[in-house]
């Protein structure tokens, strides 16, 4: 195995590293570090983890940098060749890591692995964020194979299949360590959510795959820092896909997402308003204004991006999954063949 480390995330989280992280001391190999970055808790997280957890590094942040920024100065503290990205809500099972790494280091093209996520209220179900691995369409919305909008499948083993996919979740991320150097890591800019999505796919710009390994399984419990009804969480989920499509897409995709997305989300804040959840409705105008303010910026990392990539990503939907959806094309399977 090359020199991997698990790298753990964790802000006011005691009681999910009290719960979740007993399976990771178990079942991850004693050659691989563990390692828990805390991003400015003010709860009793890092005593806790002293007075418990031997084995664990602690990294100890002065704030909360959120997601994006908080892996990217703590994994500047980890040597590794390989990094585990970990939720602190993660229950992993016996013999999750290997075939992670085993991916990384049988094809040297693969730049980031997923594992199968499933949920861990309700194990038979493929988990929200992340299922047996992600994609988009072309306007940019995320889906997964197993989760297709609020629909989840049942796993049945259907997608016991390796493949390539489109985008790792950020709960459990598998990836490079000198390609995530190289690329500066995730965008600090987006502090949390699409984050993954939006380094998958620059990885991809630069000529590597993602891949879904469901021989590693884990169990995750979701919701763990923002709950899904969260404005806080909508509006960072639009506001990043925005900018992660600004960034990353070809102008013939650009174009067409400039005019259908506006219409699109205009609808959904729309049906926000009819549904009584005013506060849902402004912050996906509140995404939509602070992604246009933005526009300066992000036209340099655009520039950046483009003008470096040595080849397009194949993962993504050349359709409107969201059509689709409504159509009949409830599953995954319906969407994109195996």
């Amino acid at each position: 195995m090359i020199h991997t480390a698990v790298v753990i995330l964790n802000w006011n989280g005691r009681h999910h590293l009290e719960k979740f992280l007993p399976s990771v001391l178990q079942y991850t190999p004693s050659q691989v570090d563990i390692v828990v970055a805390d991003n400015g808790s003010t709860d009793d997280s890092v005593a806790f983890l002293r007075d418990n957890f031997q084995r664990v590094r602690v990294i100890e942040l002065d704030k909360n940098y959120g997601f994006a920024a908080g892996y990217n100065k703590a994994l500047q503290q980890v040597d590794a060749e390989c990094f585990v990205l970990l939720n602190s809500d993660v229950e992993v099972t016996e013999g999750w890591i290997e075939p992670l790494v085993a991916t990384l280091t049988n094809d040297s093209r693969v730049a980031a692995v997923a594992p199968k996520l499933l949920s861990f209220e309700q194990r038979d179900k493929f988990e929200y964020a992340g299922a047996a691995g992600g994609f988009i369409d072309y306007l940019g919305y995320p889906f997964c194979r197993g989760r297709v909008l609020s629909t989840i499948e049942t796993d049945n083993g259907q997608y016991d299949t390796p493949r390539e996919v489109f985008w790792a979740s950020g709960a459990a991320f598998c990836c490079r360590a000198d390609l995530f150097r190289v690329l500066g890591g995730f965008d600090d800019d987006f502090f949390a959510h699409m984050e993954e999505i939006d380094l998958c796919w620059r990885m991809q710009l630069q000529g590597y795959k993602i891949m879904s390994e469901p021989r590693s399984v884990v169990y995750h419990l979701g919701g763990g820092t923002l709950p899904n009804e969260s404005p806080r969480k909508l509006y960072l989920n639009y506001r990043n896909n925005l900018a992660m499509l600004f960034k990353c897409a070809p102008m013939s995709q650009r174009m067409v997402v400039a005019v259908l997305r506006p219409l699109a989300d205009l609808l959904s804040a729309v049906l926000y308003v009819v549904k009584g959840q005013f506060p849902l409705a402004k912050a996906t105008v509140k995404a939509y204004l602070d992604f246009f303010a933005w526009h300066k910026p992000l036209g340099e990392k655009r520039r950046q991006i483009r003008a470096s990539r040595k080849s397009e990503s194949s993962q993504i939907l050349c359709l409107s999954m969201v059509v689709r959806y409504m159509l009949g094309a409830k599953c995954f399977s319906k969407l994109i063949k195996q």
